[in-house]
């Protein structure tokens, strides 16, 4: 069954955010190859292209959010898309004239990474005026689908490409996906409620936290946000000491390693299909409870993975029962988000989550890469695992009252 209609303006959404997605796991793993292959970059160069990209995106973006939150969200989109479209194409460009450096892949993966924020905030808050509320369980559910569809088509497609044509070619390819983006959003058409202030008003200081503010003040957004940073970022910490342990100590192959993740990512596509109908029976508050408890059970077995098959097989049954609880949680947790988010605050709102939850991350990820070196790998993983499995006890512990705007916002035509 294909649920219910959400009409054609979201229809159009849908396509963009899944053109976008699809060309991001194309060219999952190109900046790292070109650093590496092209302008023989070392393991710290190689680090920061992630890391110091990321939080400097981060930061980058924190004036945005109250920017962006009294401009039209749709014209913000479009830019974002455009603008990320610009940045890449540097790239082969470049490459192409013999000047490419390090430094512009740096500065590019910044301001990717703040565009990134700035659409993900943006997009909430346009969500919100296309849909009713009661829909955006269904909406959110189908973005989640669609992203683990990438997610398992993309790598092994952008793989063979960069095998065939090399990794500036995936990077080309990641480019035009967000122009095609930009296109799909355009096509949305429709009107879009004037934001409740001015453009022409200008930004105090002190409205750069107000997304913080108006996060900490909810007895639901706060738990929320302190589950997803820690979450997120111990399970993200662990992933370059994973690769270091099954490619280097344990003797995978590339192949093989690509193969752990990449099979278990069907377990995405069920547990998005399983969110609203869970939702529906149980409650929002108890999925997001019950499913956010058993993500946490899983990462501790990637302490005991072994060579070989077994191994091999350990790896990917973990990965399949977290990837699938994963898959449950976020559309049900972004619902609860927005529906806990006046609607003029969602993008200040969801900035300074991104913000918060990629900041940790690369914090998390620089201090389990320290641990990794002094106690190895996998008493690190399993260190970070422990840890996970206090992380329930940051969700909520109440249901929501009401949501923080109960008028329904107008269905599409």
């Amino acid at each position: 069954m294909l649920g219910p209609r959400l009409g054609r303006r979201f229809g159009w959404l849908w396509a963009a955010y899944g053109t976008s997605a699809l060309g991001t796991w194309l060219a999952f793993g190109a900046f790292p190859l070109i650093a590496i292959q092209v302008l023989h970059a070392g393991p710290a160069e190689v680090a920061a292209l992630s890391s110091v990209g990321a939080a400097v995106g981060a930061a980058v973006a924190v004036p945005l959010g109250p920017w962006v939150e009294f401009r039209r969200k749709r014209q913000v989109l479009i830019a974002t898309d455009l603008l990320r479209f610009a940045a890449l194409l540097t790239i082969p460009a470049a490459f192409a004239l013999g000047v490419l450096t390090f430094l512009q892949l740096l500065l590019v993966s910044v301001v990717v990474a703040a565009a990134d924020i700035t659409f993900r905030a943006a997009s909430g808050a346009y969500l919100k005026t296309l849909l009713p509320a009661a829909d955006l369980l269904v909406a959110n559910a189908r973005f989640e689908s669609t992203a683990w569809t990438t997610t398992i088509v993309g790598p092994p497609l952008g793989g063979a490409a960069i095998g065939l044509l090399g990794p500036v070619a995936t990077v080309v390819a990641d480019a035009v996906s967000y122009l095609l983006s930009a296109l799909g959003i355009r096509a949305t058409g429709g009107p879009e409620p004037r934001p409740e202030r001015r453009a022409s008003v200008r930004m105090r200081p002190g409205d750069l936290l107000d997304g913080w503010r108006y996060i900490l003040a909810d007895p639901t957004l706060r738990p929320l946000l302190l589950n997803t940073a820690a979450f997120n970022g111990l399970v993200m910490a662990t992933e370059p000491l994973l690769a270091v342990l099954m490619l280097g100590r344990l003797g995978f192959t590339p192949s093989q390693y690509g193969l752990a993740f990449a099979v278990p990512a069907i377990g995405g596509l069920l547990g998005a299909r399983l969110a609203r109908p869970l939702a529906d029976r149980f409650g929002q508050h108890r999925v997001l409870t019950a499913v956010g408890t058993l993500r946490a059970l899983w990462p501790v077995g990637l302490a005991f993975v072994g060579p070989g098959t077994g191994g091999l097989l350990l790896v990917m049954v973990i990965e399949l029962g977290l990837i699938f609880c994963c898959a449950v949680f976020n559309p049900v947790y972004a619902t609860t988000r927005l529906q806990r988010t006046a609607n003029d605050r969602v993008t200040r709102t969801l900035s300074a989550w991104a913000v918060t939850t990629k900041a940790s991350t690369a914090l998390l990820t620089a201090v389990w890469g320290v641990l990794g070196a002094l106690l190895g790998p996998r008493t690190a993983i399993g260190l970070a695992g422990v840890l996970l499995l206090a992380t329930p006890l940051l969700l909520p512990r109440r249901a929501a009252e009401r949501t923080a705007d109960p008028e329904q916002a107008p269905s599409p035509a």
